[in-house]
């Protein structure tokens, strides 16, 4: 694992066409920013979970913005912070 530290509004780029951007800290939560191509599939860790352990499918998150996949689609994580 690589690990680095990156302060409010510096980013991390992945290959040559993914983007992470730390856009707030506050606490101990950070908020981020992801810009990569559009067939590039991004997921927290517990959705991508889900879709692998076949509670929910990626087809059925196509269109759902992130934070509306637990409400929408992943019912047995509702609760789990966006």
């Amino acid at each position: 694992m690589l690990v680095l530290s990156r302060k409010h509004g510096e980013a991390i780029l992945i290959g040559n066409d993914i983007t992470v951007t730390v856009l707030e800290v506050r606490g101990d939560r950070v908020k981020l920013g992801f810009s990569a191509p559009r067939e590039v599939p991004i997921h927290r860790a517990e959705v991508y979970q889900s879709i692998e352990n076949g509670s929910c499918s990626e087809e059925d998150l196509k269109g759902v913005p992130l934070a509306m996949h637990i409400e929408l689609d992943c019912p047995e994580l509702q609760g789990t912070a966006v």
